[in-house]
């Protein structure tokens, strides 16, 4: 992969992914590193990406470092920081995770409850499958296949929605 195919992808799916770490982690800081891993990821072993829409690949390397780091922060809790502080850019990133985000949720507010709620577990609330097919008392494949189902459908939704 050369510099300028990089930097296309780069611009075109950067807040895709920190949108996804933003919704995951809750911290601006925790998103900006994981965006930064997951490009670094891209651009040190372009050979990980094989085939398939790279947007999607993009946002599931995403929430796996996101995962990694939310079992992580339940191993060993961190201490809180008294105050927030925020740089000047940090706002413009995250006015622009909120855009991404807006368009997200109302995306997924037009699926049926069945393949919504497991997708917002799955990938907003860093739920397994198995653990989603626990909680939820229906069979794993049930689940698998009402979050592909879903995911399909917001795919489309967002297609058509593309500004």
């Amino acid at each position: 992969m050369d510099r300028d195919q990089f930097e296309a992808i780069y611009d075109r799916y950067v807040r895709v992914v920190f949108g996804v770490a933003l919704r995951m982690l809750g911290e601006q800081a925790a998103a900006e590193d994981i965006a930064q891993a997951v490009f670094l990821t891209l651009w040190s072993r372009p050979d990980a990406y094989r085939e398939g829409n790279i947007g999607a690949w993009l946002a599931r390397v995403a929430r796996n470092r996101c995962l990694d780091v939310l079992r992580a922060r339940k191993s060993r809790p961190e201490i809180e920081m008294p105050v927030e502080l925020v740089a000047e850019s940090a706002v413009d990133e995250g006015v622009f995770a909120r855009l991404d985000g807006d368009r997200v949720r109302a995306a997924l507010a037009t699926l049926p409850d069945e393949q919504r709620i497991p997708i917002e577990m799955g990938f907003f609330g860093g739920v397994t499958h198995a653990e989603i097919a626990n909680r939820t008392g229906e069979p794993l494949g049930t689940i698998k296949t009402r979050i592909r189902s879903g995911l399909r459908r917001l795919r489309d939704q967002l297609e058509r929605t593309r500004a």
